[in-house]
């Protein structure tokens, strides 16, 4: 790994780290309750599937307002690849659809194997359904991949799908 990205490096791997940790403790918060079958924070499963590999692993999202979202993926990949990647989504309510919503966002994205790291972006675009009735998300979402190290390139035809846990 190049040193000139090892700040880079640190920086996404903290604000993952603060994502995750401002999920689970959100509970222990006061709360803002948003109509509609919604939810603040929601962890679970991630598979990010596609052109490639498909990874498996931890998904969790929070909803800073009711627009505003963070949301962080620890996904393990085949051959001892690990992917992290952090984002900021704007959710929209859909007029007449209790529980489900749309969102566009991008966030930092890092893969690390045994030999190298690799530091990339994300734009995603997708739907997020929370059972009006039960404490479940569903979100599913067009996410290509942008890479900037190790030779650029993109990957348009990656997607993810997570089911989570509603608090």
């Amino acid at each position: 790994m190049k040193s000139s990205f090892l700040p880079l490096v640190r920086l996404t791997a903290g604000i993952g780290l603060w994502l995750f940790a401002t999920a689970w403790l959100s509970p222990l918060s006061a709360q803002r309750t948003y109509s509609g079958g919604d939810y603040r924070t929601a962890i679970g499963l991630g598979v990010d599937f596609g052109d490639g590999a498909t990874g498996v692993g931890i998904s969790a999202k929070h909803f800073f307002t009711p627009h505003d979202v963070g949301e962080a993926n620890l996904l393990f990949f085949p051959a001892n690849l690990t992917g992290l990647n952090v984002l900021y989504a704007y959710h929209g309510y859909i007029a007449g659809a209790s529980g489900l919503k749309w969102y566009l966002g991008m966030g930092p994205q890092l893969f690390f194997d045994n030999n190298e790291t690799d530091f990339g972006v994300r734009p995603v675009l997708g739907m997020d359904f929370k059972i009006p009735s039960a404490p479940l998300n569903m979100a599913f979402d067009w996410r290509p991949y942008i890479q900037f190290t190790h030779g650029t390139g993109s990957i348009a035809g990656r997607f993810q799908f997570a089911f989570r846990f509603a608090f």
